[in-house]
């Protein structure tokens, strides 16, 4: 990488917001801009220094993901998903994940969530059969992990007390990909499923999900998995916002409502609207950014407690649902002109929407802030 990836960003904007059409109507990045991506080392933000990667100080990730989110939604997130599941990389035998990651400059590696697949235990390694999901940006990577619960002489095998779940990498070539995505938000981050049926994985080429030790110390792998997902989420919803926001003040400028006198901007209820979206605008960043910032300094001195993954959460879920009514606040002022397909705030209206849906957006995480602030027992697992 030889720009800063801050840098490497912002110079691939234009063509970011060049390819916005074709990344909606493709369901997926254009492969040209795939490829600047990758060979901006964006995919590999997070993975170990010590095999390649960029292993990045976590508020500059963000910065990134939230820069490239202002350019296009569907680009930010498929960045964030790819790059943020490369900490997997910290916790595999270093030569197995140079392989994985590092062997192809642009090696992409797409998961699923849930542990829906099977894997039965042979000799040497797994066979691993199963449909899964929600696997952003899969067309384009070089590797799919299968996520399936470990099975042994016909049982489920337990580690921890709990049934064994692991990723188990699988070359593309080897999985079926399948076309599901279609939705009305988030269309270009190709977030389909693929099956995989009874394909062979060596024993090294697999990670425990949820429990496995971090090779690498540094501070980035201290942090929960999840909340590097929600970090980045909530950055590109704030970064969608913001695009949204400038959209809206161009067209007030410009439009001159039907049956009204003078432009949209000149309208008291829109100004006081704008104001009241820019003030939500700037202090969820403030939030999240110092949310983010105290997480990592806690993170650098080996002391992040529950009180910062609980801040973290809630930062990240906000920064959501306030983008959420920023985009219908001037939605809803922009009128029919906002109704047409190429219209920008029609995009940005479908995808913050999409982005509301997703769990790291879901209301519930309030109830879980509200109830650890007062002291009832939670679900740690979820921060």
């Amino acid at each position: 990488m030889s720009a800063s990836p801050l840098a490497a960003a912002r110079k691939l904007a234009p063509l970011i917001r060049s390819s916005a059409d074709e990344i909606d109507a493709a369901r997926e990045l254009p492969r040209p801009l795939f490829e600047a991506l990758a060979d901006a080392g964006l995919f590999h933000l997070a993975v170990p220094r010590a095999i390649g990667g960029a292993e990045i100080d976590f508020p500059t990730y963000v910065e990134v993901i939230e820069e490239i989110g202002k350019a296009d939604a569907s680009t930010g997130w498929a960045v964030n998903q790819g790059a943020i599941f490369g900490t997997y990389a910290a916790r595999m035998p270093r030569e197995v994940a140079r392989a994985i990651w590092i062997e192809s400059p642009r090696s992409v590696v797409a998961n699923t969530p849930a542990a829906t697949a099977k894997a039965v235990v042979v000799p040497g390694g797994y066979r691993v059969t199963g449909r899964q999901g929600f696997s952003t940006g899969c067309r384009h990577a070089a590797w799919v992990a299968a996520h399936a619960q470990v099975v042994e002489n016909g049982q489920v095998r337990l580690e921890q007390g709990q049934p064994e779940a692991r990723y188990f990498f699988v070359p593309v070539a080897e999985a079926e990909l399948l076309d599901t995505w279609h939705v009305r938000g988030m269309r270009g981050t190709g977030t389909h499923h693929f099956a995989v049926a009874d394909v062979f994985v060596p024993a090294e080429r697999t990670v425990l999900s949820a429990t496995a030790k971090a090779v690498e110390t540094g501070p980035l792998y201290r942090i929960p998995r999840t909340l590097c997902f929600a970090s980045g989420d909530g950055s590109v919803a704030l970064g969608l916002a913001r695009t949204a926001l400038d959209t809206f003040y161009e067209l007030a400028g410009a439009k001159t409502p039907r049956s009204m006198q003078g432009l949209l901007r000149d309208q008291s209820m829109v100004q006081a609207a704008v104001g009241r979206a820019e003030a939500d605008l700037r202090s969820g960043h403030a939030f999240l950014t110092q949310a983010i910032r105290e997480l990592w300094a806690a993170a650098e001195a080996g002391a992040i407690t529950l009180d910062h993954r609980a801040a973290l959460r809630l930062a990240a879920t906000h920064s959501i649902r306030l983008a959420v009514g920023i985009v219908d606040t001037v939605y809803n002022f922009a009128g029919a002109t906002a109704v047409y397909e190429d219209h920008l705030l029609q995009r940005h209206f479908q995808d913050v929407h999409v982005i509301s849906q997703h769990l790291q957006g879901r209301l519930t995480h309030y109830e879980l802030i509200g109830r650890h602030v007062m002291g009832l027992p939670i679900d740690e697992a979820r921060l």
